[in-house]
């Protein structure tokens, strides 16, 4: 049964209203500002213009981190879901019942047994965290552009309708590459795909089945992440790997844009020292989702057209971002676009080649399922990523049918061979 909830008046205009339930108790809540909802005996105010997403009523809804939105329910397929990278972060709270909240690794969780006493959580470069509420039996997500205290103080002001029985202990994900799979790339020369959220297990089954795909790509984290991962766990990394899925984990960093919650640095200096943190944190998702070192890690830098004034902060931060992950003991790949990033990496190649990343991944949505030079955006007849070390997405933002299951995906060819050591470019 789904837990108690009441939106009162107020919110955001008839088409985010959330009905009384069956059941529910609307006496039991008070008008706070005109903007109380009450939720498994939390009453808490919603800021003014924030959405309100019944996940419940709508398993195809999408959590995305660039709207202010209190999300209520435990997440659903997410099929509405698009997008890599967002220009800007917005605070989000997403609600949802200790029982049958997914032990993520992908982002700390706190346990706290006093709704008002949640202690500040380490900031880490996603920009999420979790708070496990015994005593309500609520799993609380927060989602952050510039920091976390607004959010803390709204979940922090919410108080207590009843006083339930502590909620059983947060499910805790095993933070532990032993525990995964051996490895999750082997080689692998055909199409795949990536979604802005884990699918679902009866997605990944299907399409394993009736689809062309042999690769997937994840998204990890990163501060311009587009879509929360509630389903991203080490248990489905590990599922995944034993169907024989070849996994690309994505992290989407700074990008070349100006924003105070996501961009890069217009200083090379700087946007290096970026770099080295984007590489700290994927490697610490990577080693909580169970990929084992040498894990080719991919970072998601998305196309810009001023390349005078982003070029040089893309070379340093895409370099940073390999030298750390090789001292990390996982591989360096990028995800660029082949009209600007590609180019730029091409073009300095040659100076630093122990710095270049180990795998280009370009973006080029030209409609040709290829690898060739003039797809990936690099000088006919190069030696530069060859030998097994390119990927092509040449399909974007697409609905893609396989058996009776459809999703958003984009769609890349994946020419790999990834053994070999860590820090090894030719």
């Amino acid at each position: 049964m789904a837990p108690t909830r009441t939106l009162l008046s107020g919110l955001l205009g008839a088409a985010l209203l959330l009905p009384v339930l069956p059941g529910a108790h609307a006496d039991d809540a008070r008008t706070i500002d005109g903007r109380t909802v009450e939720y498994h005996g939390l009453r808490l105010t919603v800021p003014d213009g924030w959405r309100v997403v019944d996940l419940d009523r709508n398993p195809d809804a999408c959590l995305r981190l660039d709207l202010p939105t209190l999300y209520l329910g435990h997440a659903g397929t997410q099929a509405a879901c698009t997008g890599r990278a967002v220009r800007t972060r917005a605070d989000t709270l997403h609600l949802e019942p200790l029982d049958g909240a997914p032990p993520r690794a992908d982002i700390p969780t706190v346990a706290v047994d006093d709704d008002r006493g949640a202690p500040p959580a380490t900031r880490g470069d996603s920009n999420e965290v979790r708070y496990a509420l015994r005593r309500s039996g609520v799993m609380a997500t927060l989602s952050y552009g510039t920091g976390p205290e607004a959010v803390r103080g709204l979940l922090a002001r919410a108080r207590t309708a009843a006083a339930p029985a502590p909620g059983p202990p947060p499910a805790t994900a095993v933070v532990a590459a032993l525990a995964g799979p051996r490895t999750v790339q082997e080689p692998y020369t055909g199409q795949g795909f990536d979604a802005c959220a884990a699918p679902t297990q009866r997605t990944m089954d299907t399409w394993r089945e009736t689809s062309p795909f042999g690769a997937v790509g994840i998204y990890i984290g990163g501060r311009a992440r587009a879509c929360a991962q509630p389903r991203l766990t080490a248990g489905w990394v590990r599922r995944q790997a034993e169907a024989g899925w070849h996994l690309m984990p994505i992290w989407v960093g700074p990008q070349p844009w100006r924003s105070s919650t996501t961009g890069l640095s217009t200083d090379p200096s700087r946007a290096g020292e970026q770099g080295s943190e984007a590489a700290d944190g994927a490697a610490d998702a990577a080693r909580s989702l169970g990929l084992p070192e040498d894990t080719l890690l991919y970072n998601d830098l998305e196309h810009y057209t001023d390349r005078a004034t982003w070029d040089a902060p893309v070379v340093a931060y895409l370099s940073a971002w390999t030298v750390r992950l090789h001292e990390r003991g996982y591989r360096s790949a990028a995800y660029v676009a082949a009209r600007s990033g590609a180019k730029a990496l091409s073009a300095h190649h040659h100076r630093a080649p122990e710095a270049m990343p180990d795998v280009l991944w370009v973006a080029a949505w030209n409609g040709r399922d290829s690898v060739a030079d003039e797809d990936m955006g690099l000088p006919e007849g190069t030696e530069q990523w060859a030998g097994r070390r390119r990927a092509h997405q040449f399909r974007g933002d697409h609905d893609a049918t396989y058996g009776d299951v459809t999703i958003k995906i984009d769609r890349s060819r994946v020419d790999l061979d990834t053994r070999g050591r860590p820090g090894h470019s030719t």
